[in-house]
């Protein structure tokens, strides 16, 4: 028996598209009290405007604010199949390269263009430096593991 090919993401969210899901309509608020996006990134992580940050492997935070419990759950699964460790229920980090950082960038863009949505995702670049120096208060999340993970050495 053949075994059944796994559609991807794209294809499944897809597929609730075609379905009529609609995400519930979002909280309006005035347009004085809501920032830009931009902006709000970087009152939250303190990152100004700067130049891209260049590096053969990086660590990089991926956070998104989605109302739709489908698509919520089919891009928490994308970005565990990627490779992204969750951090909490919307927060992933990932130390790539800068290719395959920009595959998962692209593939959640065309995602969150398939349906209206007032969904955010934030992708961010961070120093390694600055990982290791997250403090954590809660449930233990090993940021060591991403960072630096262990060497193994088979004889």
């Amino acid at each position: 028996m053949a075994k059944k090919q796994r559609r991807s993401l794209q294809e499944r969210l897809e597929g609730i598209v075609r379905a009529g899901i609609q995400p519930p309509p979002a909280r309006v608020l005035p347009e004085d009290q809501l920032p830009e996006l931009s902006e709000r990134v970087a009152q939250i992580l303190g990152i100004l405007q700067a130049d891209p940050i260049k590096a053969t492997n990086m660590v990089y935070l991926i956070m998104y604010d989605i109302t739709d419990n489908k698509v919520r759950r089919e891009i928490a699964d994308y970005l565990i199949t990627a490779g992204c460790t969750r951090i909490q229920k919307s927060v992933y980090l990932i130390k790539t390269a800068n290719a395959r950082f920009e595959e998962i960038h692209a593939t959640l863009r065309d995602v969150n263009g398939l349906y209206a949505n007032e969904d955010s995702i934030i992708l961010v670049p961070v120093n390694s430096s600055d990982v290791r120096a997250m403090k954590l208060i809660g449930q233990n999340v090993d940021i060591q593991l991403i960072t630096d993970p262990p060497n193994t050495l088979f004889f």
